[in-house]
């Protein structure tokens, strides 16, 4: 297909497309297929990738993934993003309705105008653009999930194996979440911390509470191991990260009695650490913790333990300083490359290459009213389209 022949897609538009889809994790809803029309309008060859298997939330889910390419020629420039969003919460509290894409002074409101269908959108866009200008050196990609604010267990991670196991060679990836803090293109994530959550039970012996002798309190025993592993200083920091931090979540023993010493005590945690740490580390100290304490008080301790990413940092180098150039020769400011914030799909995309995370304001993310001012998703489109430009000529073999 002749580069020229394709139409220039307007942002806006497509944004708003895939607003009205209500596409809350895991439903699709067809979302997917909304994608799926516009790149192969742009000469992508489309493939779903569909996973099932347990949700880690009590289900089994079945999850709508897309991978897309255009080209087979080195470099191939990648976009991540995902078209799941998260609940409404009170609709009520909407000023707008949350899937109807209304525009109000200049500003587009819906669930997922910011995170991230308008991020999705702009990227198309952008690549309608160059396309329209001429054949590319290179290839471009896109791998887009259903399943990044759900448990993440068929969804990006699952693509990404398959697509190493095959063999795809993916050169550098940009993922459209908003990581702009104050300003478009502020900032850059070219970092992320790694995220443990582990659950803790100890097993007592239920019992009247005037005869502690014919029972085993669990309450003590867990409240011993809770504040031993959180007075424990993980480390002060890694170049580009801050401290790792512990956070007890939970502490429930489940008992609405006042006279009866509790059979069982849980617990609930997340570390979220930086790469001074590896999950499986932190979880070998957690378990020597809980091991130490059964020995000394004879109670049983179990923990389960899930790591939904490590740490992981892309350095300062030829792709990073590609992004922060062309950013700052479309939008006038630099980006700050920065770690902060929570876990994103980059944590799994890190395996195949260098990612970085460009996007959108995230002022109203994850909340009522989600919203983006119209003229910043073309800023974002025009960004995009210099990056995509900048990228592919420094990546040149």
């Amino acid at each position: 297909m002749n580069a020229a022949s394709h139409s220039v897609i307007d942002p806006v538009e497509l944004t708003r497309d895939l607003i009205r889809i209500p596409s809350v994790t895991p439903a699709d809803e067809g979302a997917m297929d909304v994608l799926e029309r516009a790149l192969t309008g742009l000469g992508f060859t489309c493939r779903r990738m569909v996973f099932e298997g347990p949700s880690g939330v009590g289900h089994d889910a079945r999850i709508e993934n897309l991978y897309a390419r255009r080209g087979t020629a080195s470099p191939n420039l990648c976009f991540a993003g995902h078209t799941d969003v998260v609940p409404i919460g009170d609709l009520k509290a909407w000023s707008a309705g949350p899937f109807e894409g209304e525009t109000r002074d200049g500003v587009l409101y819906g669930r997922g105008a910011v995170d991230m269908k308008g991020g999705i959108a702009a990227w198309v866009a952008a690549v309608s653009r160059v396309l329209s200008q001429g054949e590319i050196e290179g290839s471009l990609s896109f791998l887009i999930t259903g399943d990044e604010e759900g448990p993440a267990l068929h969804g990006t991670k699952r693509v990404v194996q398959t697509l190493a196991a095959e063999g795809e060679v993916i050169d550098a990836c940009v993922v459209g979440e908003p990581s702009s803090a104050h300003h478009l293109g502020d900032m850059i994530k070219v970092g992320r911390r790694g995220s443990l959550n582990t659950w803790i039970t100890v097993f007592g012996k239920q019992g009247h509470v005037a005869y502690p002798d014919r029972a085993a309190n669990p309450a003590p025993v867990i409240a011993r191991l809770l504040a031993r592993i959180d007075a424990h200083v993980l480390d002060e920091g890694y170049p580009e990260f801050p401290p790792s931090n512990l956070e007890i979540t939970t502490i429930d023993v489940g008992n609405p009695a006042t006279n009866i010493i509790p059979a069982e005590a849980k617990a609930r945690l997340n570390i979220r650490f930086n790469p001074t740490h590896t999950g499986d580390g932190l979880i070998d100290w957690l378990n020597r913790e809980a091991g130490a304490l059964q020995a000394e008080t004879g109670l049983r301790i179990e923990l389960e333990h899930m790591c939904s990413g490590e740490a992981f940092l892309t350095e300062p180098g030829v792709f990073v300083g590609a992004v922060q150039d062309a950013v700052e020769a479309v939008l006038g400011r630099r980006p700050e490359a920065s770690t902060t914030g929570g876990t994103s799909d980059a944590r799994f995309i890190r395996a195949l290459c260098p990612v970085l995370e460009l996007g959108l304001v995230g002022q109203t993310m994850h909340q009522v009213d989600e919203r983006v001012p119209e003229a910043e998703l073309r800023a974002l489109t025009d960004a995009y389209e210099r990056v995509i430009a900048t990228v592919l000529e420094r990546l040149k073999p």
